[in-house]
């Protein structure tokens, strides 16, 4: 039997009548209320845990805040019309919370839960992180069957990445396929952009070289370079908001062959993911900085240019995971990387395709500056490359 403080329940009640109290006092007031009226202060408490936490700047009490939230949420009476989105948000939070601190089996065993209460993504990026990507893309068919049509690029490139890693290149090139007839619909009808179709078609191009479809692969290239004259016309039907992230995704998935491994020791990205990093892995991926700068420096001075070009790709990527949905002066933070990857492919006569990658990078960049006009030219070129080999 709880024994009930009434004098703690009394100044509770006056506290919340009193005015605008701090975020800390409205959880030591629905701590103690949420003790007598469980059904009515046990969401509030919930609520208010979670936007204590927000305020916070300390990971330990980042985790603290999110567990007792989780807790409160599980107690709350199964069935009532808010529990099962406030314990999303509160397992949601925990691990996040968790996973910043690095403490990764208590953070999958929450993501585990968060699964079983409707949010399964959470789960499958930690899952692709440690290289388990056939379970992973289990996950994700499961969400992207059940995924909102306006949202589905990410619910599906992401079950294709998986796939993908996980060796099934036929199943990941069918849901890639079914992600690019919507787009064709979606740019036939002005609903999304041309930008957006080129980057899925040079995507899908990569996809199928990369498993000896030559044919598949030039026709893929063949359309996207159809596109990319008509933006080079025309530019865009009509203006759009943002859309980096898409540009930033395909980019950053097309170099995960060059990283390490994924595995449960040593996890890597959830590539083919913009957001759903875990903090101590994304953290880790661009602790890598200093050694990759420091390796180009050496290729650099032996003149090595095949692998100085790939390592130079490699600090792009991360450049790209570090800002590379920020609008702000994006082409001229972004140019210079793109611009050395072509300079010193061009000092590769006898790999044509070093250039042809380094010009397909820099004119899908160029596609996400809405500079058409060079984008065109550098794909042009590329293909030209890729066709004569």
């Amino acid at each position: 039997m709880v024994t009930i403080d009434h004098d703690a329940v009394l100044r509770a009640r006056v506290l919340l009548g009193s005015g605008r109290p701090s975020r800390a006092e409205l959880v030591g007031a629905y701590r103690v209320l949420a003790e007598v009226s469980p059904k009515a202060y046990g969401p509030k408490l919930v609520d208010a845990l979670l936007a204590l936490r927000y305020e916070s700047r300390d990971p330990e009490v980042d985790v603290a805040l999110a567990a007792e939230a989780s807790r409160a949420a599980r107690r709350m009476e199964v069935g009532a019309p808010s529990r099962a989105e406030r314990l999303r948000r509160a397992l949601d939070a925990y691990q996040a919370s968790l996973f910043a601190l690095g403490r990764r089996a208590e953070g999958r065993a929450i993501c585990a839960e968060l699964a079983e209460a409707g949010r399964s993504e959470p789960l499958a990026s930690v899952l692709a992180e440690e290289g388990r990507f056939r379970e992973a893309a289990e996950l994700d068919e499961e969400a992207a069957r059940n995924g909102i049509p306006d949202h589905s690029f990410w619910n599906m490139m992401r079950w294709a990445a998986n796939l993908e890693g996980a060796g099934q290149h036929d199943a990941a090139s069918t849901v890639f396929r079914e992600l690019l007839e919507e787009t064709r619909r979606k740019t036939a009808e002005q609903r999304t952009a041309l930008a957006i179709l080129t980057w899925e078609l040079v995507h899908f191009s990569r996809m199928r070289e990369a498993v000896g479809d030559g044919a598949g692969a030039a026709a893929a290239r063949r359309e996207a370079l159809s596109v990319l004259e008509e933006l080079a016309k025309t530019g865009e039907p009509k203006n759009w908001s943002c859309i980096l992230g898409w540009w930033r995704t395909l980019f950053v998935l097309s170099g995960r062959a060059a990283e390490p491994a994924a595995s449960p020791e040593s996890p890597m990205p959830p590539f083919g993911t913009e957001l759903g990093w875990s903090r101590d892995v994304r953290d880790g991926f661009l602790g890598m900085l200093p050694d990759l700068e420091a390796e180009a420096a050496r290729l650099r001075e032996a003149d090595r240019l095949p692998e100085l070009v790939d390592v130079q790709r490699r600090i792009c990527v991360r450049a790209a995971v570090r800002e590379g949905d920020r609008p702000y002066l994006f082409e001229e933070r972004f140019a210079p990387y793109f611009d050395e990857g072509v300079t010193l492919a061009r000092r590769l006569p006898d790999n044509p395709a070093r250039l042809a990658r380094a010009l397909t990078d820099r004119s899908m960049f160029l596609v996400a500056a809405r500079s058409f006009e060079p984008a065109h030219a550098d794909f042009a070129e590329a293909v030209a490359l890729l066709h004569d080999r």
